[in-house]
């Protein structure tokens, strides 16, 4: 009867020990994140055949404790980050695929391709330059002419049809001429003014 409290303990103990070794969905993780959290869950589950939660417990403070030790070095030291994390790598370059690359990662370009359609990309003339980043995500820039629309840019287009409306307004069709210029814009006659 004693397993159903250690168990219970161990799911709890899990628990805690994953939500202090930080927020990150597995898309997010790591090399060294991925490793630590797989080696948790498989001690986790000892005590639960061996009768020692003691040594477990200590064994996944040492493995939280050496997983914020690298994560801090990360962050202090570029060089280590590059090392222990790796670097994006390029796919797409210029508007053309880096196939050396692909290869070196063992990457396909159907893959590639994948990932591209995920988010919404259909062509690869759309993209200027695209990388893999660590955590297996793909990161893209596209062309100029395929680039959505910006608030800030849409602003302008309409900041200089306002202005061109202002500067040269149609006369001869708009009905408010006369409210905005006090007279009309054509000469009517007389009755109909």
């Amino acid at each position: 009867m004693d397993f159903i409290w250690e168990a219970f303990v161990m799911v709890i103990a899990g628990f805690i020990f994953l939500r202090l070794s930080g927020r990150k969905s597995l898309a997010q993780m790591t090399v060294t994140t991925t490793v630590v959290m797989i080696s948790i869950g498989a001690i986790i589950v000892q005590p639960i055949i061996d009768d020692s939660v003691a040594k477990t417990l200590i064994t996944i403070i040492i493995f939280i404790s050496v997983l914020i030790v690298i994560e801090y070095i990360q962050v202090k030291s570029n060089v280590l980050e590059k090392l222990i994390t790796g670097k994006a790598i390029a796919v797409i370059e210029n508007g053309k695929i880096n196939l050396d690359n692909l290869k070196k990662m063992r990457f396909t370009v159907d893959k590639l391709e994948m990932q591209l359609r995920q988010r919404g990309i259909s062509n690869f003339s759309d993209v200027k330059n695209a990388t893999i980043e660590p955590n297996g995500q793909l990161g893209y820039e596209l062309t100029p002419d395929a680039r959505p629309l910006t608030v800030g840019e849409f602003k302008k287009l309409t900041g200089l049809m306002m202005k061109n409306q202002n500067q040269s307004p149609d006369v001869d069709g708009s009905l408010f001429y006369e409210v905005i210029y006090k007279q009309h814009s054509k000469n009517h006659q007389e009755n109909l003014k």
